[in-house]
C-alpha cells in the first residue's frame, strides 16, 4: 500500500528518509545504526531483567532455545520509546497507510546451541498473491551486536519482489541450518542499532554457534484495516495506556480509520473513550446511549 497520505513526520534533520525509503524499495531493507542510546540499552537490559530465564519457544520456529517476551511496549518508558520513534515512523509513513497499527512487540533472546530458524516471511498471514507490496513492515533491533557467530538474520536482499515460484524454488532447496540456493547475508549491526524490512521479505534467525546469548527485539507495524498479531487492547492495562503519549496509543488501536470515521468504533463512539475511568460500555447501560 501507498503510505503517501500519511503526515509529514517531524524527524531530525540530519536523519536521511529518503536514503532509508530507498533501500527499503530495491532491497528490502535498511539498518538505522544509531536508534537506541546507550541509556536506552542499559534501560531496556534492566527492563528485560526479570523477565528473562523463564521461558523457551515451544516449537522449532520460536527456537527450542529461544525465550521471546511479548507486548513489552507495556513493561516500560523506553519500550514505548523506542516503539514510536520519529524517525521509524517517517519511514512507515511512506509505506502504510494513515494509522497503521503495531502488530507484534516482543523481545527475543537467543541462547547459545540455537538452531537456524525456516525461512519465511513476515506477513505472509496475509492471504494475498505475491508479489505484492507489503501489508507489514518490520523491524529488529539488535540489544546486543547482530554477527554471523551469534545468530545474525538471514536475509535475501529483494526477495520482497519474488513472485510465489522463486520463494517455493528456494524453499525446496533449502537444507536445515545452511542456507542455499541464492545470495543471502547474515545479518551484522552494532548494540542500538535497528533493520526495518519488507514484510514481503524472505529472512529466518542464524544459528547460534557463539557460548553467549543475543538479546533482541521485534516490532511489526501493519496496515490499519489488517488484524494486528497481539491484541493490545487485552495485552495491555488500560491504566498504563492512559499514560502513553498520543500517538503511541494511536498504534495500539484506540483511533478511528478515516476517511468514514468507522473502523474502530466502540458501540459508536470513538475507542480512546474507553480509557476514560468513567466511560461505561453502551451494552452496560440502561438507557439508550
Amino acid at each position: 500500500m501507498d503510505g503517501s497520505q500519511n503526515p509529514t513526520r517531524r524527524a531530525p534533520a540530519s536523519f536521511d528518509v529518503d536514503g532509508h525509503v530507498e533501500r527499503l524499495r530495491v532491497d528490502g531493507y535498511t539498518i538505522i545504526e544509531d536508534y537506541m542510546t546507550p541509556a536506552q540499552l542499559a534501560a531496556f537490559r534492566d527492563g528485560m531483567a526479570p523477565h528473562l530465564g523463564i521461558y523457551r519457544g515451544r516449537n522449532s520456529f520460536e527456537g527450542r532455545a529461544t525465550e521471546r517476551v511479548y507486548t513489552i511496549v507495556g513493561r516500560g518508558k523506553v519500550f514505548e520509546e523506542i516503539t514510536e520513534d520519529t524517525r521509524l515512523l517517517a519511514i512507515l509513513d511512506r509505506f502504510l497507510m494513515p494509522h497503521y497499527l503495531l502488530s507484534a512487540n516482543h523481545a527475543i533472546c537467543i541462547h547459545p546451541g540455537e538452531a537456524q530458524q525456516n525461512l519465511h516471511y513476515d506477513d505472509s498471514f496475509y492471504p494475498f498473491p505475491l508479489p505484492r507490496s507489503s501489508i507489514s513492515i518490520s523491524t529488529i533491533g539488535a540489544i546486543d551486536a547482530f554477527t554471523p557467530e551469534n545468530g545474525g538474520t538471514v536475509m535475501y536482499p529483494g526477495s520482497h519482489l519474488w513472485p510465489t515460484e522463486r520463494r517455493l524454488a528456494l524453499g525446496r532447496s533449502y537444507e536445515a541450518g545452511r542456507p542455499t540456493g541464492e545470495d543471502f547475508i547474515q545479518l551484522t549491526m552494532p548494540a542500538g542499532a535497528l533493520c526495518v524490512f519488507q514484510g514481503t521479505l524472505i529472512h529466518g534467525a542464524g544459528a547460534n554457534r557463539s557460548d553467549k546469548s543475543r538479546l533482541a527485539y521485534t516490532n511489526h507495524y501493519c496496515e490499519p484495516w489488517a488484524r494486528t498479531q497481539e491484541n493490545f487492547y487485552l495485552g495491555v492495562p488500560r491504566e498504563r495506556v492512559r499514560g502513553m503519549s498520543q500517538t503511541l496509543i494511536g498504534l495500539l488501536g484506540y483511533d478511528l480509520r478515516r476517511p468514514y470515521d468507522i473502523m474502530g468504533q466502540v458501540g459508536g463512539y470513538h475507542p480512546a473513550k474507553v480509557l476514560d475511568p468513567a466511560f461505561v460500555l453502551p451494552v452496560e447501560r440502561t438507557g439508550r446511549p
